[in-house]
């Protein structure tokens, strides 16, 4: 159960970043000048999320081999899409509804590939 919550907690958190970063890319920065110009509220709590998301993810790795953590993650790329297309209304063209099939049938064959963990 905590890695499920773990897991859950991480992808949260890397979306909600995404998420976050993209409303403020689109909003002017504390400044005018680079790096200013790029700050603002929303990119400062997107880099929280993932800073946060990066602690559990880190929590996690205590309990998982890191080729099965990676594999599990690779959902992280679909749920973004998906929340970008119900978010901001981005388009998601047949290619890519193709493309996330695909990711999900690779996670899927890794899944079965997944033996139990041997008590050490």
């Amino acid at each position: 159960m905590t890695k499920l919550l773990l897991i859950i907690a991480t992808m949260i958190c890397t979306v909600c970043g995404n998420l976050l970063l993209k409303l403020g890319a689109e909003q002017n920065g504390i400044g005018s000048v680079w790096p200013f110009s790029i700050i603002n509220f929303k990119v400062f709590l997107g880099a929280s999320s993932f800073g946060l998301g990066l602690l559990f993810y880190t929590m996690l790795l205590k309990h998982l081999p890191l080729n099965i953590a990676q594999c599990i993650f690779s959902v992280q790329f679909v749920l973004v899409i998906i929340a970008s297309a119900l978010i901001f209304g981005e388009s998601i063209g047949w290619l890519r509804w193709g493309g996330i099939a695909l990711v999900a049938s690779g996670l899927l064959l890794i899944a079965w590939s997944i033996e139990p963990a041997s008590k050490s």
